[in-house]
This record gives C-alpha cells, structure tokens and sequence, in this order.
C-alpha cells in the first residue's frame, strides 16, 4: 500500500503566463507557495476476490473490468501510460475540488507519485511535474498552464520561470520573520462557487490579450522585488495583487462574476489592501492582503463566507506511507 500527500497552491502574480502558446513567445513566470492543505492518495492492488478489476473512490465511485471505462480521464489515462492494472485508488482531500487551488493538478502528481512507488520505482520532483504536465494538457488534452503540476511537485514559495525551453524554479529569499508576517498578512476565505478551470480556459481561447499578460508579467519583477527586500514595504505586496486581480479581469468572459466582484469590493471597503481570486478564474477561494488592525474588519465583511486559516509550506508532494507489494500479472499468474 502507497500513500501519497501533495499539497494545494496558491498563485499570486503572473497566472496565465504559464500557457505555453504564450510563454514559447514571450516567456512567462508565476510567483505561488504551496500551503498546508493536502491531497492524499491511496494506492494497492486489488484482491482478486471480485468480478472487477479496478477499484476508484473519489467523489465517486467507479468499479470496472476494462481500464478503458473508467471515466475519470486523469486516472485511467495515468494507468495506462504506467501501465497500471488490478488497482484500488481513494482520494481525499482537505478542500474541495475546482476552487481554484490547482487541486486536479495536486491530484495527477500524488497519483503518479503513489503509481510508481507501487512499482517500485523512485520519480524525483521534475519527473512528477513533467510526466502531470503531460499526463493533464496532452493525454487528458485539458486547456492550462504548467504551474500548477509544478508546484504541487516541488513544494515552497517560488517564482517559477517559463520560457520556450522549459521551466526553472527559483525559491524565493525571504527571512523567516519576513515571511512570518507574510503570511500572517493573508486571508483566504471560500465562496461557495466551484467551477473547471480546463472549461474558464477554453472558454478564453481566441480571445488576444496579451498586452494584459505582459503587464502582469511585469507584476512578477515588481512582486518578488517587495517580498526579497528587507527594507522595502511588504503592503506594497497587497495593492500589487490588486492591480493584478484588475487586469486579470480583463483576460476572459468567465474570469470573474458580478457576485464574486461584489464580493471583492466588499472587502477592499473594509480594509484590505488587495486580493485576488485564485485560479483560473469563475469562483472558488478568495485571497485578501489585510493588515493586522484590519483582520477583523475584513473577516466580519466576509462573515458569511468560510474563513479558511492556513499556513504556507515547504515540502511538496511526498510518500507518506510506502508497504511494498508483489504484483504477478493475472496472465503470468496461470
């Protein structure tokens, strides 16, 4: 039995850069941090007890014998391209899929992180960004970025860098104190709304708003600048995120609703500097910069919303539980 644990991520500046038809021209770079809300994933093979060969529980349950008619892409495309057979996978999750936190992509990570080490076989960080990066946009032909796979993989508060021959990721220098009141200085709350974000970006393509993306990729420089400088002021931080939530608006139909804006008003009228809505766009978690004598101003405006405290974190996707099992293929098995 594997047990994998991947954490969520939160993006602040630069999302939309990630796409390759853009970063192959322009380049791109994203600055996010995971934090300490987890996937986890269960892996084993099945007893061969039953009248099906596969087992799946997530939000729901599926039971086949033929790996082609699972209906959840992301896994059975995963089975077949680790050519994997006779498997029992559960999933949970500290959040709620399609909020906005890259959770589909924190998924396809631990999964193929728990498939190998249930063969046996040892995939460092990159491996597990690149093969989720293929496994959602080429196999499952998904519409995104790259930054989601990436994080999930890696783990940390980065600034990570796209360009036509590929992606590094660069931690972000920040003293720990610096950081500290960084994070204290966030308030995420949830609003309730879900959505695809393979559909919020479908439904951009087409449309050319490159100028925009330009601009926000410039907020990146500018964004990393205030968090690595120890005298410069961390609230600039927040009113950057504003001005980066305002362009984003302008990138797509379905980026924002008139309830989710409503709501973003409200609490930049009660104090916060900046915010954003995480994701793709559509719905999910709402992020606010709030200074200490302002928190509670901005979480009474948002009263009947979840306020979901959280605290960022370093690790990325890792084994948590690993018991090796031997495997004889059903045909060898004769």
């Amino acid at each position: 039995m594997i047990i994998t644990k991947t954490p969520f991520r939160m993006s602040f500046f630069g999302g939309g850069t990630d796409m390759p038809e853009f970063f192959n021209e322009h380049g791109g770079a994203v600055i996010s941090t995971t934090f300490d809300k987890y996937c986890y994933v269960n892996v084993r093979h099945l007893p061969r007890f039953f009248d099906y060969k596969t087992e799946l529980a997530y939000s729901k349950m599926e039971r086949v014998v033929d790996t082609e008619d699972i209906v959840h892409p992301a896994i059975r495309e995963a089975m077949k391209y680790l050519d994997m057979h006779e498997i029992r996978l559960t999933y949970e999750a500290d959040l709620p899929a399609r909020s906005g936190l890259g959770t589909s992509s924190s998924f396809a990570v631990g999964m193929l992180s728990a498939f190998y080490a249930l063969k046996g076989k040892y995939a460092d960080k990159k491996k597990l960004a690149d093969e989720a990066i293929y496994l959602e946009r080429t196999l499952c032909n998904e519409a995104g970025g790259w930054q989601d796979q990436i994080a999930a993989s890696y783990g940390g508060l980065n600034r990570i860098n796209f360009s036509a021959d590929g992606y590094t990721v660069d931690p972000i220098i920040i003293s720990p104190e610096r950081k500290k009141q960084f994070n204290d200085n966030l308030l995420l709350f949830f609003t309730g709304f879900t959505h695809f974000s393979a559909e919020v970006q479908a439904s951009n393509k087409g449309v050319d708003k490159t100028k925009q993306k330009l601009e926000m990729l410039q907020l990146v420089d500018e964004a990393q600048a205030v968090l690595t400088d120890k005298y410069a002021d961390l609230d600039e931080f927040g009113r950057l995120l504003d001005t980066t939530w305002r362009l984003k608006r302008q990138t797509g139909a379905k980026i924002s609703t008139d309830s989710i804006d409503a709501l973003y008003e409200r609490g930049i009228k009660a104090g916060a500097l900046g915010g954003k809505l995480l994701g793709a766009g559509g719905g999910g978690f709402l992020l606010f910069y709030v200074t200490p004598d302002k928190q509670k101003d901005v979480i009474h405006a948002m009263s009947d919303l979840m306020h979901v405290p959280f605290a960022f974190e370093n690790g990325g996707t890792r084994v948590i539980h690993y018991t090796p099992e031997t495997y004889i293929p059903e045909e060898d098995n004769k």
